[in-house]
């Protein structure tokens, strides 16, 4: 069960890395081994506090010989900076995930945490091998995306 987390200090307003996350539908444009990505669903979610809501979306991820799709429910949790994400559907047992974004001096504290684990036995050891690598890669991109947008 590859559990992973991260924590860094990034010199941009929370506000900034809170939308970049939030926009799902862009993964693709800078997120490594993300082929495609599309939203199912948006609903207004107002028992969880202003702004926010539900999303259903699909994203194909692929690597190598590797590309499956699999779709998962995110709230948008605008008023807490916070991004919670559940498996729905495809080759996951479960996938759970949340970004935590806060306002810390000039910039944002980000803090990023997933845990899955693979219904086939042979995908796990192998996403085991490169995991950890593999999720600073993707926390690294969305880095790198927002040096780009918001320099």
């Amino acid at each position: 069960m590859p559990r992973h987390s991260e924590n860094r200090l990034l010199p941009y307003s929370p506000d900034q890395i809170y939308a970049l996350v939030a926009d799902v539908a862009r993964y693709p444009e800078f997120l490594p081994w993300t082929a495609a990505a599309r939203i199912r669903s948006r609903r207004p979610l107002p028992e969880r506090g202003a702004g926010a809501e539900v999303m259903e979306a699909d994203l194909v991820i692929s690597f190598k010989v590797f590309r499956e799709k699999f779709g998962s429910r995110v709230v948008l949790l605008p008023a807490e900076r916070r991004i919670e994400t559940d498996y729905l559907d495809g080759p996951f047992k479960y996938l759970h995930s949340f970004w935590q974004i806060e306002a810390e001096g000039e910039g944002a504290r980000v803090r990023f945490e997933v845990d899955f684990e693979f219904r086939n036995a042979i995908l796990q050891k192998a996403i085991g091998l490169f995991f950890d690598e593999a999720m600073r890669r993707v926390v690294g991109a969305f880095e790198a995306r927002a040096r780009a947008l918001y320099g």
